[in-house]
């Protein structure tokens, strides 16, 4: 999976289409991502014992195919690059973008 925690995201498909948000997790195996403020779910917890019932807000993950990282040059897919530094070379995180690329680290 080509996006990471913290990477700006829009999303392209669904009820939130169009927003745009910060991921917060993700779950690789499942090809799913958790993004700020996006896909929002209620969860109604039964009371236990002494502890009343609650209604906990979260935020759902929704499918990283359905979302598309975002840079200053506008959205675009990741790709990979390798640089040469200090006579080694790095593996890095690149933005493809219509008008060009950017470096995503």
């Amino acid at each position: 999976m080509k996006i990471k925690t913290g990477d700006n995201v829009r999303v392209t498909a669904g009820k939130d289409k169009g927003k745009t948000g910060k991921v917060l997790q993700v779950f690789p195996n499942l090809n799913k991502v958790v993004i700020e403020e996006i896909n929002k779910a209620v969860k109604h917890l039964k009371r236990r014992g002494n502890t009343a019932g609650q209604r906990i807000d979260y935020f759902a993950p929704i499918d990283a195919s359905n979302v598309r990282v975002i840079g200053k040059a506008g959205e675009g897919r990741v790709a990979y690059k390798f640089i040469e530094r200090d006579s080694k070379k790095t593996k890095v995180r690149i933005l493809k973008t219509k008008k060009g690329l950017e470096d995503l680290e």
